[in-house]
């Protein structure tokens, strides 16, 4: 087996990242059960908190998947453990997303792990090692979202579902956003093996401005419309209520009065 290589200390969990699960198992159930003084808060403290533990796990998926895939470097360079601090660019990785979460309240795709792809053989495990990453933010919306597409919530406080539905609008757009087959997006290494020498050679001086390109579509309004009325399908066909991610999304911004309906 590919994991025998690597030594048990290269996949022990990190404390940081215990550190920040334990942050989110209180704050949850702070907003469970009414406990904090400020609802906003303790939603903004949950909701970012398990976004960072998303973001490890969807890192993490990649570093495993290509450690299965012949990347046994993985497990030296601490992406096994779960740690964000072991990653390429902490700063792309995690805390431009959590920014942009702040700011804008979307989930930004982040990155990276750097995966020594000569040591991979064969294009669907190259695909499937890009693929793993987005596949890990979809396993996250549908445990946000069960609840809702169960009909399960009887017992589930508001404040609760508010978040849990803010949270699993961060997961779906991470995903879509990073499968799109643009280049330095998941979705463009799931496609890039598949692809001629020519064609790669021609993409690849474009390849560092893809995310940027992305992001700045997403100002333009026809654009914008288009991408969010997607997401609240997809939310909505899950049960998930536009008005429940809106109010968590309020509510996750504590620093601002939420509207009145939204109150709990």
């Amino acid at each position: 087996m590919t994991t025998a290589t690597t030594r048990r200390h290269e996949r022990r969990i990190s404390p940081v990242f215990l550190a920040i699960l334990a942050v989110m198992a209180v704050t949850g159930w702070a907003v469970w059960t009414d406990f904090a003084a400020s609802t906003g808060l303790a939603i903004f403290l949950f909701v970012t908190s398990a976004w960072v533990v998303s973001l490890c796990l969807h890192e993490y998926a990649h570093a495993r998947t290509a450690l299965h895939g012949g990347d046994i470097t993985v497990g030296a360079k601490g992406y096994l453990t779960l740690n964000p601090l072991a990653y390429t660019h902490a700063v792309l990785s995690i805390v431009l997303p959590v920014l942009f979460v702040i700011m804008g309240g979307i989930g930004l795709p982040g990155g990276a792990v750097f995966i020594e792809q000569g040591r991979i053989k064969g294009r669907w495990k190259h695909s499937l090692i890009s693929a793993a990453g987005p596949l890990a933010n979809v396993l996250f919306a549908v445990v946000c979202t069960a609840p809702f597409w169960l009909d399960a919530l009887d017992g589930v406080p508001l404040a609760f579902r508010f978040a849990l539905a803010f949270l699993a609008f961060l997961q779906v757009t991470a995903a879509l956003l990073n499968l799109l087959p643009v280049p330095g997006l998941d979705g463009y290494g799931v496609l890039e093996p598949w692809l001629s020498y020519k064609v790669k050679r021609q993409i690849e001086p474009y390849a560092p401005y893809g995310f940027f390109i992305v992001i700045a579509l997403l100002f333009v309004p026809a654009v914008n419309a288009a991408f969010f009325d997607a997401i609240d399908a997809l939310l909505q066909s899950l049960g998930v209520p536009d008005s429940s991610r809106y109010c968590g999304s309020q509510l996750f911004r504590f620093w601002q009065e939420a509207p009145e309906f939204c109150q709990v």
